[in-house]
């Protein structure tokens, strides 16, 4: 960190939120992180308003599921593709301009999905929306974490409430628009949030965000990580067939051979690989892609769980996942408080540990038998672990590095935790296919869901592992201990 308390290309007090004993924050700071909420917030609105508007687009543009399937997996591709420059670009051009451009480019690609006139031309301009939207999230996490320092826990906590009401009125609002007006209202709501986002990021992001510090671009890094992600991402998609498995190994041979580049070039590599030769940001980004793959391996695992083996119909499967996201509204709130009280590392593996325990329950429920008064407390406790994971580990990794590598430290560990989501799914599903495979129902579905809750449960423990080697304080000095 810089040895001025106050860093001129913040324009804000960024030792403020670390002196002992004090609970303020400058309002400026506030200011800031609701700028960042805006993006998080229209990414993840967006992304469930159409994920479950999907049979009624197929409906209306005369094109099958497996067609209008592309109108997610076009935004998450473009998305993956685009990823990996964020740290150049905001390099180049300076953060303040480049969340404008993100803003502005999401809207506008947001009215052209609205004006589509096929299938196909929707899928086109959720690719554009895609390469948009793609680093609303991680600007909004580098944002809060500029301006918050070791506070980022607290902040974040608070902005996190709004973007966890998404799934829950995402649904809402699509059924609503999709009852009473015409589908292409589910991308015109994006254009006034945008705009209001735009006019907020004009007036409170500071001017100096936008110092640059040019640099090349590493073209053959981006040549090999980008199409690498998306390569990996969509074959762990399409696993169980031939040209899944394909694009996953031709995925995985290509973001390996972007580690030997970028370990050869060092501080010139598309992402500098350096910094994950620092004990806190390595293991913070390993518990990062861990409770992100757990998470995502559990919301696979445990639905199909109650549908399959358990006889639950999808509407009483949905209504009885709500107690996971109950949880989570508890736990954020309080992560700023329980931080500051106990500690990056107690926070963090208390919240695995709760998670694994909570996990136990549901592997009961497998071998012994469905019972709601143990399923319903044991999701709610597995969602305030869960929740409890990820903003102590991902403050102790932005707080380990330096103002100016924050960009790339960003990108790395946005590349991280997207990589958690679909290794670790893939892992369980392929695992609960293997024991599947000889079983049709009854006693032996239970068995092999059985099986991939103890492999989940496994997961949970190495989560629990991964945290436990967290620093417990992020004052000076102590970030590294």
């Amino acid at each position: 960190m810089s040895e001025d308390p106050r860093d001129p290309r913040l324009n804000v007090d960024v030792a403020a939120p670390g002196v002992p004993g004090s609970d303020m924050l400058d309002p400026s700071v506030w200011k800031i992180a609701a700028v960042a909420l805006f993006g998080s917030l229209l990414a993840q609105l967006d992304t469930t308003i159409v994920n479950v508007s999907l049979t009624n687009l197929a409906a209306d543009l005369h094109a099958s599921f497996a067609t209008v399937q592309w109108i997610i997996s076009a935004y998450l591709l473009a998305l993956t593709l685009v990823l990996p420059l964020n740290g150049w670009l905001v390099d180049r051009i300076g953060a303040k301009t480049l969340y404008l451009w993100c803003f502005a480019g999401f809207t506008v690609s947001s009215a052209l999905c609205a004006v589509a006139w096929s299938a196909d031309s929707l899928i086109a301009f959720r690719g554009l929306q895609g390469i948009s939207g793609g680093l609303l999230a991680p600007m909004a996490q580098m944002m809060i974490a500029r301006a918050a320092g070791k506070q980022m826990a607290r902040v974040a906590g608070y902005m996190a409430l709004p973007v966890l009401m998404a799934p829950v009125f995402g649904p809402i609002i699509a059924g609503a628009i999709l009852q009473y007006a015409s589908w292409r209202w589910l991308f015109l709501v994006n254009l006034p949030v945008g705009a209001l986002a735009i006019c907020l990021a004009i007036l409170f992001l500071p001017g100096g965000w936008d110092k640059v510090a040019p640099r090349k671009l590493d073209w053959l890094g981006l040549a090999l990580l980008s199409p690498g992600l998306a390569l990996f991402l969509y074959g762990s998609d399409k696993i169980g067939k031939t040209t899944g498995r394909i694009f996953l190994a031709a995925g995985i041979v290509m973001m390996t051979s972007f580690v030997w580049t970028a370990r050869r070039k060092g501080g010139s590599a598309l992402i500098d690989l350096r910094l994950f030769n620092g004990k806190v940001f390595s293991t913070a980004a390993v518990t990062q892609f861990l409770s992100n793959g757990v998470q995502l391996a559990g919301q696979m695992l445990v639905p199909a769980f109650l549908i399959q083996a358990c006889g639950r119909t999808p509407g009483e499967m949905g209504w009885m996942l709500a107690p996971v996201g109950l949880g989570m509204l508890v736990t954020f709130p309080l992560m700023g408080k329980l931080t500051d009280r106990f500690g990056i590392r107690y926070v963090s593996a208390g919240g695995a540990l709760l998670a694994f325990a909570a996990t136990m329950p549901i592997l009961y429920l497998a071998i012994h038998g469905f019972a709601m008064l143990v399923l319903m407390p044991a999701l709610f406790f597995r969602g305030m672990g869960m929740s409890a994971v990820g903003l102590p580990s991902m403050t102790a990794a932005y707080t380990s590095v330096s103002q100016q590598d924050l960009p790339t430290a960003t990108t790395s560990l946005n590349i991280v935790q997207r990589l958690g989501g679909p290794t670790l799914t893939t892992l369980c599903a392929s695992f609960l296919a293997w024991r599947l495979e000889p079983h049709v129902a009854g006693h032996t579905v239970s068995t092999a869901y059985a099986w991939a809750l103890l492999l989940l449960c496994g997961l949970h423990a190495l989560t629990f592992l991964s945290a436990v080697r967290l620093p417990r304080r992020l004052d000076n000095g102590a970030s590294h201990r």
